[in-house]
Order: C-alpha cells, then sequence, then structure tokens
C-alpha cells in the first residue's frame, strides 16, 4: 500500500506537470506543494525523472482500467464502448493534450531517455489492449481507431471538448460497425 506522503507527492507532480510542463516545474515547487520535506521525496524517488516515470506510469494505469471498464458493456460494440471511455477521460482530464506526448517533446532529444521509453510503451500499451478486447482486429483498423481517439485528444486542447467528444462517437460509429 502507497504511503499518504508518496500518494499527496505524485497527485500533487502529476498536476503541476499537467498544468506548467516538466522542465518548468521543480522538485522544490512540488514539495512546497505537497507540504512534504524533500527527504521525503528521496525516500520515494531517487531523481525528478523516477518521479516522471511514476506519474506517467499511474495515469496509464488509470486510463487503461478506465478503456477497460468501458470495454465490458456488452451491449453496445467494442469501439463505441472505447470511444466513450476515451471521450470520458477527454471531458475529466485532458483540456491540455496529452501528458504522454507532452513529455516526450521535452525529453524526446533521446530516444533511449527512460522518460521517452515510457511514453513510446505506453501507447504500444494501449494498442495492445485494444487488439486484445477486440482480437480480430486488423492492423490497418487498429491504427485508424487510434487515430481517432489520438486526433481527439490534440483537437480537446483546442476545440470545445463536448463537441470533439460528440464527433469522435460519431465517427467511431460511422467508420467502425462491429
Amino acid at each position: 500500500m502507497m504511503s499518504s506522503k508518496k500518494e499527496m507527492l505524485l497527485n500533487v507532480a502529476e498536476k503541476l506537470f499537467y498544468l506548467h510542463g516538466f522542465h518548468a516545474i521543480g522538485l522544490k515547487r512540488i514539495i512546497t506543494d505537497a507540504e512534504i520535506a524533500i527527504m521525503t521525496l528521496y525516500n520515494h524517488f531517487e531523481s525528478k525523472d523516477d518521479l516522471i516515470v511514476e506519474v506517467l506510469l499511474r495515469r496509464e494505469q488509470r486510463y487503461l482500467e478506465q478503456l477497460r471498464q468501458y470495454a465490458d458493456n456488452q451491449s453496445k460494440p467494442i469501439f463505441l464502448n472505447l470511444a466513450e471511455g476515451h471521450a470520458r477521460w477527454l471531458m475529466e482530464h485532458e483540456n491540455r493534450g496529452c501528458l504522454f506526448l507532452r513529455a516526450k517533446e521535452e525529453f524526446g532529444g533521446a530516444a533511449d531517455h527512460v522518460i521517452v521509453q515510457t511514453v513510446n510503451a505506453h501507447k504500444k500499451h494501449v494498442m495492445t489492449l485494444i487488439k486484445k478486447l477486440n482480437p480480430s482486429l486488423s492492423d490497418r483498423e487498429l491504427l485508424q481507431f487510434i487515430l481517432l481517439l489520438e486526433g481527439s485528444t490534440a483537437l480537446a486542447e483546442t476545440e470545445d471538448v463536448h463537441n470533439v467528444c460528440r464527433e469522435l462517437i460519431h465517427m467511431t460509429e460511422k467508420s467502425f460497425k462491429s
């Protein structure tokens, strides 16, 4: 079980990174906002990169769990369920774009950087989950559906999220019948 201080640290870090970026937020700001001591931070994380990776992994876990929960609805086609799960995520979390792609933008200079590897793995995990939930899916269909999800995430940054989500659902219904 995670300590409450570590939980607070991760929640504050995720919020600050999402609002301001990874390089713009220092550890001092995180510990100040989380109201913890610097040693508490270092008891849980060896570096800022380790903290960022854990923030990303926790966010991934929540997102994939939401997709799985929506996929369980047997009364609708799997693609529609997944699009609805993604739309709900966008409405609740993503008005500043994808935190993973933002991390890659800031750390993308080195393909072997742990944060870049975490981001790339996340995108693969999403694709793997969708393929697992719908094994008959062709690679082309998978890519098309991922484009809808990724495009809606990007567009939610600049357009009304409700309109974007409505169109995501509509395009999913039109493009994927099963």
